[in-house]
């Protein structure tokens, strides 16, 4: 994939452009300064939950600064359009983020930013470049990949980085689809690790935020800068857009409201809807996630991506009940995963969708058997409970969301998710299944893109799942593999613009193609 190239200080001196923005930001123009005493962009750039007119944008700088943008949809920012400069403090820790509108669609945009010392208004930063391409309005063919789990289990930075990113950046995708597990929180890493052959997966890259499980709101933000530290995972970000969803481990393990921490000696501060919130904040801080002016620091949400696609990010841990048995025969507020508020709003934004395709991305997978703290005694973590019998539990949530979708005549949905540390193609066929009130969908999962590799789990026989494809560690290889190992997976989804048939594949890290399917669309009359 081709980069797109920084421009150095001469040739942004001389830019009308650059003159422009600084003087419509209310900045006098700065002289030349040495290069230890400007500001700078730390932690690169990053776009998301881009459409078909808008798309956000992110950075973050070292200091006190006036942030000024340039909006291009030229890489030489010929007639670029200069935005408000906005003014970067430590109360956001020193980043920024904002809603790029009234942008033409199926268009390469590139916006560039420029920094300005607020204490030292002769102090000004090299330019931070990046793009992304808007949605199209009418028929094209549509690419873009999904994975979880970042830089957990304690495997962070070595010396081939986080290699799945730059997998990825080689079939340039449109947008990556992050389905959770963003960070972990909750994994403190070392420096060396041994391994079983003998030799030593090394953390190159290491700071002290990543030393110890998150708790305050700096060490919860240092985990995002971690990961913005790997260059491959900034190369990706410079130029394709993240669509981001969360999990438990931006938190800490398996959270929900009723999460208790009294026996993990690891946290000093117990309260799990303190660290929740502190969570949240450095979440919304540190990704390029729109912001829900109805219910600030709210993740479900939807992207229309033109007619071929609506994306629909679910989040299965705000609004859930106590992780456990989830067993209740009827409906309760404990038994739900989704919550009520979230379950209206999904029914009705897919029984109003004209796309498609409807991608549910759903942070962990339906029928895969997941307990809390690994132990079935503990009872559920996920959705599925185990029993293989008629819905229960959380699963009454789901069987309720499919059956409306039957009855609706809501066509071509497809679930894709991560979550487990293996990848995974799943067919859910109503005629093997307990509950059977829906109609057949495809599941994909995919991951780790760089954590520790796990599986594959067995799977709960209540909606039906038949295994199509399965990658995961053998058992004689164990479990939690490192990265090196090879392990490590994402999948792609082509949706053609002509046929509008949605092709997807599981691949790894090295980029082999392990599993290939091509879905028809089915168009009801």
């Amino acid at each position: 994939m081709n980069m797109i190239p920084s421009l150095n200080r001469r040739r942004l001196m001389k830019s009308a452009g650059a003159t422009a923005v600084l003087a419509a930001s209310g900045l006098a123009m700065p002289a030349l300064s040495r290069a230890s005493s400007r500001p700078v962009f730390t932690h690169g750039v990053q776009s998301g939950d881009v459409d078909t007119n808008s798309g956000m944008i992110w950075t973050r700088t070292d200091r006190p600064s006036r942030v000024m943008f340039e909006v291009s949809t030229t890489e030489s920012f010929a007639n670029s359009k200069r935005l408000a400069a906005l003014d970067v403090l430590p109360e956001s820790d020193f980043a920024v983020k904002r809603l790029l509108e009234d942008l033409p669609s199926d268009q390469e945009i590139f916006y560039r930013m420029v920094a300005v010392d607020l204490s030292d208004t002769n102090a000004m930063s090299e330019p931070v470049i990046g793009r992304f391409r808007t949605a199209p309005a009418a028929r094209r063919n549509v690419r873009f990949t999904w994975s979880g789990d970042t830089a957990g289990q304690g495997w962070g930075i070595d010396d081939q980085g986080m290699y799945t990113y730059a997998t990825m950046a080689r079939h340039e995708p449109d947008f990556f689809l992050h389905s959770g597990d963003t960070i972990y929180a909750d994994g403190p890493m070392k420096d060396e690790v041994e391994l079983a052959d003998g030799t030593k997966w090394i953390n190159k890259v290491l700071i002290d935020e990543k030393r110890k499980v998150a708790e305050t709101l700096d060490e919860y933000r240092g985990q995002w800068k971690y990961n913005l530290m790997d260059e491959h995972c900034r190369a990706l970000n410079a130029v394709c857009p993240t669509f981001f969803q969360w999990d438990d481990h931006e938190v800490t393990n398996n959270w929900s409201s009723s999460k208790d921490l009294s026996g993990d000696d690891r946290y000093s501060e117990k309260s799990v809807g303190l660290l929740t919130a502190r969570a949240a904040r450095a979440f919304h801080e540190m990704t390029p996630i729109r912001f829900m002016p109805a219910e600030p620091g709210r993740v479900y949400r939807k992207i229309a991506y033109g007619p071929l696609l609506d994306v629909f990010f679910l989040d299965l841990r705000s609004y859930r009940g106590p992780n456990g048995a989830s067993m209740e025969e009827e409906m309760t507020d404990a038994s739900r995963i989704l919550g009520a508020e979230q379950m209206r709003w999904l029914k009705r934004e897919l029984a109003n969708s004209r796309a498609t395709w409807k991608v549910i991305a759903s942070d962990m997978p339906i029928g895969v058997i997941v307990w809390d703290d690994f132990m079935e005694s503990s009872g559920a973590e996920a959705i599925a409970n185990g029993d293989h019998g008629p819905a229960k539990g959380r699963e009454l949530e789901i069987a309720d969301l499919l059956r409306f979708i039957k009855n609706a005549g809501i066509d071509n949905t497809v679930w894709m998710t991560a979550d487990v540390h293996y990848t995974a193609a799943h067919y859910y066929d109503p005629n093997k299944a307990q509950f059977q009130d829906f109609n057949p969908f495809w599941e994909f999962i995919s991951g780790p893109i760089h954590a520790g590799t796990f599986g594959p789990n067995d799977l709960d026989m209540t909606f039906g799942p038949e295994v199509k494809y399965v990658k995961a560690p053998t058992a004689e290889q164990g479990a939690n593999l490192p990265p090196s190992a090879g392990l490590q997976f994402f999948g792609i989804a082509d949706i053609d613009g002509q046929t509008e048939q949605m092709t997807v594949r599981l691949m790894d890290r090295d980029d082999n193609e392990l599993y290939s399917v091509t879905l028809d669309p089915v168009h009801s009359t």
